[in-house]
């Protein structure tokens, strides 16, 4: 087995310089963020809107009101840029930061919604001595674009309480990831009132100029990093299944072959976004980490089958199409800052920790995995490691059994008793050379992470990406 060509021998100039890369990436994703929150908020203030909020009464309601609409409108664009998939904000903020984003972004913009709704009616409703309901029912009937503002406000109440944690679980992927899209249209069918009847998006040139191009940049964005490009991609492609085998006890792994795969510049740890054509129902996308280090011409993902999506991969087929979205993600080697490197994952987490251990370069016994499965029978990769350990003198601790009730949460049950912290120094004495990987269920790599503060791994050198949907 031979390195990733996309691999150079780790150095730490070339480390230094992938960081700076990566700095400047987030650099960039941070000053768009901050630089359209305080816009909105100077549009506010020059539309004498301290001055309103200290006038009480109605005045000091309409305030509010409009302060709230414009910041929720403001991080409903961020919301939809975040669903482009724009690059500056996934090389800017990784997986798990996009994750982080999308779902501060939402609350806040559902919240500011709701708040901008109750404190305009309230506002107008003391202004002209009227009821409330009276009040909001002339608001739908006479105001321009309102009864429009409305349906979309109801489709992102939809979508933010089938966003809950407790409620996704109990709803398939398809069918969430489904009403997942009508933010897209909640969010269009805000916009004619916002720019009918919304003062402060008329008030001024800027304000017109600003309001107009964020929501032009933001549909463009749409189209060409969820649609134009991917459809370019693929078709320049020509991805299709090669292979199809199972992979432990409950999962397979899929091989694709095309051409020029390596003008992709994905790196082992990223993942895509796959859309198999073998019959209907191909165009529900579903995200799968690399399994195997990308070569110039073949792709690798592994996965559990826990749903349709991936039991759908058990049954593909040799010669099927195949559409990819990407490559995404920032758990890579260009985070490297160390020369050794640690690798945690549970389940489906394993699969891209392997496509990094076969892409990144280190010496025998300078790259340590940590897997944990159910059963021996229920891992992935196991020939992968095998021949990772073999050839390359990779360090590989596999742990099987249900998680320890007590002590390191992370670990299973027969090493309840001891301390994560502890074990993670025994098996990497020297936490300032050391890089961590760690990938795996939400809960499960919280408790590793919060081992890995405790044996004293820089939070730099420490990367993760939760391996979940």
């Amino acid at each position: 087995m031979v390195a990733s060509p996309h691999a150079p021998a780790f150095t730490a100039p070339r480390a230094q310089n992938a960081l700076r890369r990566l700095e400047a990436w987030r650099l960039g994703a941070v000053i768009v963020v901050w630089s359209t929150s305080l816009f909105v908020v100077a549009l506010w203030v020059g539309g004498g809107g301290v001055d309103a909020l200290l006038g009480g009464g109605a005045e000091t309601l309409n305030a509010l009101g409009r302060l709230t609409g414009l910041v929720s409108s403001n991080l409903l664009l961020l919301l939809v840029l975040l669903m482009a998939r724009i690059p500056l904000f996934e090389r800017g903020f990784g997986k798990d930061g996009m994750t982080r984003m999308h779902r501060l972004t939402g609350f806040w913009s559902f919240a500011l919604m709701l708040a901008h709704l109750a404190l305009q009616t309230l506002g107008y409703a003391v202004a002209a001595g009227v009821d409330p309901i009276a009040q909001f029912v002339e608001f739908v009937v006479d105001y321009p674009g309102m009864l429009l503002a409305l349906a979309g406000t109801v489709l992102v109440v939809l979508v933010t309480l089938t966003s809950i944690r407790r409620t996704r679980r109990r709803l398939r992927y398809e069918s969430w990831h489904l009403l997942h899209l009508y933010a897209y249209l909640g969010a269009g069918l805000a916009l004619p009132h916002q720019l009918w009847t919304g003062a402060d998006f008329t008030a001024s040139t800027a304000a017109t100029w600003y309001w107009w191009g964020l929501w032009i940049a933001a549909a463009i964005a749409v189209v060409a990093y969820r649609v134009i490009v991917p459809l370019a991609r693929s078709s320049r492609l020509r991805l299709r299944v090669s292979e199809v085998s199972p992979d432990g006890s409950n999962g397979v792994t899929v091989r694709m072959r095309g051409g020029a795969v390596h003008r992709l510049g994905a790196r082992p740890g990223q993942f895509f976004v796959w859309r198999f054509l073998d019959g209907p129902g191909w165009t529900r996308g579903h995200p799968f980490s690399l399994s195997a280090a990308p070569t110039r011409d073949e792709l690798t993902i592994s996965a559990r089958v826990v749903g349709d999506g991936t039991e759908r991969l058990t049954a593909l087929t040799p010669g099927t199409r195949v559409l990819i979205e990407g490559p995404y993600g920032a758990m890579t080697g260009e985070r490297r800052s160390g020369r050794r490197m640690l690798l945690i994952g549970a389940g489906a987490g394993v699969a891209p920790l392997v496509s990094l251990l076969e892409g990144e370069q280190y010496g025998p016994g300078e790259a340590t995995i940590i897997t944990r499965d159910s059963t021996p029978a229920a891992a992935l990769r196991t020939e992968a490691l095998a021949v990772l350990e073999r050839e390359r003198g990779v360090r590989h601790v596999a742990l099987f059994g249900a998680r320890a009730r007590s002590g390191a949460a992370w670990l299973p049950e027969s090493h309840a008793g001891w301390n994560g912290a502890d074990a993670l120094r025994f098996l990497a004495a020297d936490p300032l050379d050391y890089d961590v990987y760690v990938c795996g269920p939400p809960q499960w790599m919280a408790a590793v992470l919060r081992d890995v503060r405790a044996a004293g791994f820089p939070s730099s050198q420490v990367h993760h990406e939760s391996f979940t949907v």
